[in-house]
């Protein structure tokens, strides 16, 4: 699939770049899994050679990371747990949708700023900010934020390793299963820590 696109974007004029380029940030907040992050390492790659330019690259990218997000952030408003784990978004189920809520009410601006890093979990978190009615302009904010560092972190990548940007892939697989492994850790954590208090009096004292 991604090899089929690649050879699709290099025929294209500077034009049709900058949109499939908005098209991949967009889709990946709406479609999960997607080969985004590997993409636009190769958009980087293009702007190595001089086909299109960062700036250009970069606002394309971060925007349709945030309007994809808002997307999502708007139909998790609007419809809710009504349509989680339905067909039409059947990467949040009910239960994942409880633990991320969870999760915003102790750490949503965190979870909203490094959402970007948080490989496999975009979509979700996007959906689970609207089910959860985070403020749209402080949580647009902090997307915008998190979608600008990443890309250009991307962008930057695929710029310096140019033809070799297919190397990168094996590097973002590999960070992706860092960071599941320290969700999982984390939420661990926390639930032994919360399943631990829950047994404790109001005076700290074991019941």
């Amino acid at each position: 699939m991604i090899e089929s696109l690649i050879e699709f974007l290099q025929g294209l004029p500077v034009w049709a770049i900058l949109g499939m380029t908005f098209a991949i940030a967009f889709i990946e907040n709406l479609v999960p899994p997607s080969p985004s992050d590997v993409l636009l390492v190769f958009m980087g790659s293009l702007v190595g050679m001089n086909v299109v330019e960062f700036p250009q690259v970069l606002s394309v990218a971060t925007a349709g990371s945030v309007i994809g997000f808002v997307t999502a952030y708007g139909m998790g408003r609007r419809y809710g747990e009504a349509i989680a784990g339905s067909r039409w978004v059947p990467f949040v189920d009910h239960d994942t949708l409880a633990r991320v809520e969870r999760l915003f009410d102790r750490y949503h601006g965190l979870i909203i700023v490094s959402n970007r890093f948080l490989a496999g979990t975009r979509a979700v978190v996007a959906f689970a900010a609207g089910v959860s009615r985070l403020p749209l302009v402080r949580t647009v904010i902090q997307c915008g934020i998190s979608a600008l560092a990443w890309n250009a972190l991307l962008l930057y990548a695929g710029m310096h390793v140019g033809q070799r940007w297919r190397d990168v892939e094996g590097y973002l697989s590999a960070y992706g299963w860092v960071i599941t492994g320290i969700i999982v850790i984390a939420a661990a954590v926390w639930y032994w820590r919360r399943k631990k208090k829950s047994r404790q009096d109001p005076n700290g004292q074991a019941s």
